[in-house]
């Protein structure tokens, strides 16, 4: 049984009906187009136009412009004059929340428009009503006399449509029957669909996006399901995350949710939304869609524990094979796609069980492994008072091919190291052995540890492991499992193996383990997230561990020795190894699974934004950053706050020009406040709630 996507083992393309926005096709298995949105006043024309043209020539295929109210809308029209005197040609969509007049005026005037069903007729107050079957149907019947008239003028002029469900602006009348559920934001734009069918009106692209990726891949995968079984077909759909942020969360945030859906096929067209200029989400989602534009990358077998040739017995070896065809393997009765189940797992160590994920930190690259090396790693050695600092994001465990260190650990770091050189370290209480399976298997008990065994599956799509040398894993509680695949489809290789696993009912933990051979800290940033983010939003996985290839990890590694040569390095990492732990404990705070730092929710800005959101962001990250587990939302106007952001402990929100409210979860705390004392205030009402700590 199909629930949501053509093939849950390897990547097809969910077929949807073909849409046209202006002269560009989308769906029905069109290339996934990428889009970006302005960030200029809407009544700037000169403006609008040089930063449209700036997201053109970086390649965006669609640009968004926001149309508040009619006079916005009407001067759409100057806008796209303006571009087409110019010689662009892109199709333009007016972004609209609250007026249905001013809808109505853009859709004669540029390509496609953007509803949210939200906020375009039903109202919100965060009022909790209870409606009888006739009251909600008079609500409904309410709708389709209002939005009846875009749909027919979008169907006159050959506009297309977005439909597009925010989770953080579901009405008060959807909130009250569904709850803040992804089902509600599936019924929230259903709803708008059926009357725009009813009109014969199919030109439609739909959308569920959420600050939260994990809600938004549920929202996705029901929506699918649901126009499935009521339509029979599909429509298009536009993916993103939601106030994703900046830098590299934002990037890891919108990768996981976007790369997850398109894992399995779905999506027709993207948008990055980053607190950054609109032109610089383009290089992001072109560097998203390449993955998938054709899929012909190459993956090679994961590099730790392995060695390049040779090696003795109990060493892990090169796994040469080409990738076979993956064989079909439908997920397992217990695992549901709609809602998050963490994978139940014995624990093993720290590992496994009712334990966060840990990280495991690839020092295989690094040299010599010094104490100054595990800085890279969260681990600070103060050598006047001998001992160790330990942050916030400190791997839990390393790989080294170095054996036993010379030096004492940190007290929470353990180290993995090849089972050959296992054999002669004396402390068998920070040092555990890495095997291939097949040499756990044949190992002699004097070669295993009495406590922690870590044993690399090999997930090569058909996963063809005869259930006797399983079963030698099931029976070992000192086991636990490393998952990695050599194919271009291996998240969906590494996902079948899981219901393998499930089937016989093997319990063992097991770690994600994650090789990149891109070249850009974007690319890896992106394949990082998307081949192990999909499968912790699954519930799968007790661990991760990311690597690079060799000449990725060179590349990646004189980069960062030229920029600290020179001193312009300004990024937060200054090696590789501090690149990949931050990487993997940013993957883990995105996907929830482990939360070890502050999140920002932090809308990418647009006409309507009341301050300048990227110098204002990153004062409030200055100050707040060592809050550990506090959400933060920094948003630019009323539209994206308080709705967008009700994942959010603490909202910091324009609501006027230089002036700022402040919110605590959905509740208004502070209005009216001058925007030159509103961070301070933020702070005090941090304070006030218990929720500050000295830095």
């Amino acid at each position: 049984m199909q629930w949501y996507c053509e093939s849950l083992t390897e990547y097809k393309r969910l077929k949807t009906r073909e849409v046209k926005v202006g002269d560009l096709l989308l769906g029905n298995f069109h290339p996934i187009r990428v889009q970006t949105m302005t960030t200029t006043d809407t009544m700037d024309t000169i403006a609008t136009v040089e930063q449209s043209i700036r997201c053109i020539e970086a390649g965006a295929e669609m640009v968004r412009i926001t149309a508040p109210s009619k006079k916005e809308a009407e001067n759409l029209l100057n806008i796209k004059n303006e571009l087409h005197k110019r010689g662009y040609n892109v199709p333009l969509i007016a972004d609209i929340h609250f007026t249905p007049n001013a809808a109505e005026i853009a859709a004669r005037i540029v390509e496609k428009v953007r509803v949210n069903p939200g906020n375009y007729i039903d109202k919100k107050k965060f009022e909790h009503i209870e409606y009888t079957d006739a009251e909600y149907n008079a609500e409904i019947e309410r709708i389709r006399d209002r939005f009846t008239p875009l749909v027919k003028i979008c169907k006159e002029y050959g506009t297309a449509m977005r439909i597009g469900t925010n989770h953080g602006s579901l009405s008060d009348r959807i909130m009250s029957r569904y709850g803040d559920t992804p089902m509600g934001m599936v019924e929230s734009a259903m709803e708008f669909l059926r009357i725009a069918r009813g009109g014969d009106y199919h030109n439609i692209i739909l959308s569920m996006k959420s600050s939260n990726p994990q809600v938004m891949v549920q929202a996705y995968r029901l929506l699918v399901r649901q126009m499935t079984d009521e339509f029979g077909e599909n429509y298009p759909l536009h993916l993103g995350v939601t106030e994703a942020g900046d830098g590299e969360d934002g990037r890891i945030k919108s990768a996981i949710g976007i790369g997850t859906l398109l894992e399995d096929g779905i999506g027709d067209t993207i948008r990055v939304s980053l607190t950054e200029d609109p032109e610089f989400e383009i290089p992001v989602c072109k560097d998203i869609v390449k993955r998938y534009q054709p899929r012909a990358m190459s993956y090679q077998p994961s590099v730790i524990g392995r060695k390049e040739e040779g090696g003795r017995e109990g060493d892990i070896l090169p796994i040469t094979h080409s990738s076979p065809p993956i064989a079909h393997c439908p997920l397992p009765i217990a695992y549901s796609p709609f809602q998050y189940q963490r994978r139940e797992t014995f624990p093993v160590g720290n590992i496994g069980g009712h334990h966060v994920p840990v990280v495991v930190a690839d020092m295989s690259k690094a040299g010599e492994v010094t104490p100054v090396a595990l800085q890279h790693i969260g681990y600070h050695y103060d050598e006047g008072l001998d001992k160790w600092n330990i942050g916030d994001m400190a791997a839990d465990y390393m790989y080294t091919e170095n054996g036993e260190l010379p030096f004492a650990l940190p007290g929470t770091l353990k180290v993995m190291v090849p089972a050959s050189q296992w054999i002669s370290c004396s402390d068998r209480e920070k040092y555990f052995p890495v095997f291939s399976l097949e040499a756990f298997i044949v190992a002699s008990g004097g070669v295993k540890s009495k406590t922690m065994n870590f044993v690399m599956l090999d997930c090569n799509g058909n996963n063809n492991f005869d259930k006797a040398r399983l079963d030698a894993l099931k029976n070992d509680r000192t086991v636990v499992l490393c998952l990695s695949s050599p194919n271009k489809n291996a998240m969906q290789s590494v996902r079948s193996m899981f219901v393998q696993l499930e089937e016989k009912k093997i319990d063992n933990p097991a770690i994600l383990i994650t090789d990149s051979s891109w070249q850009t800290p974007d690319e890896h940033l992106i394949h990082f997230a998307t081949e192990t983010g999909a499968l912790f939003l699954d519930g799968f996985g007790d661990g991760i561990c990311l690597g690079m290839k060799q000449a990725s990890y060179d590349l990646l590694a004189n980069n960062y020795a030229q920029l600290n040569a020179s001193g312009r390095n300004y990024i937060n990492n200054k090696s590789v190894e501090q690149f990949i732990n931050n990487t993997a404990f940013s993957v883990l705070q995105a996907t929830r699974t482990r939360i070890s730092k502050t999140e920002y929710i932090s809308c990418p800005s647009c006409g309507r934004t009341l301050f300048d959101l990227q110098e204002t962001t990153a004062k409030i990250r200055a100050v707040t950053n060592h809050l550990k587990g506090v959400k933060i939302a920094i948003m630019g106007c009323i539209v994206n706050g308080p709705g967008e952001m009700a994942d959010a402990d603490f909202g910091y929100v324009g609501s006027g020009p230089g002036k700022i409210t402040l919110y605590k979860g959905k509740e208004v705390v502070k209005r009216s406040v001058n925007s030159d004392i509103a961070v301070e205030e933020l702070i005090n009402l941090l304070k006030e709630n218990d929720a500050w700590v000295e830095p």
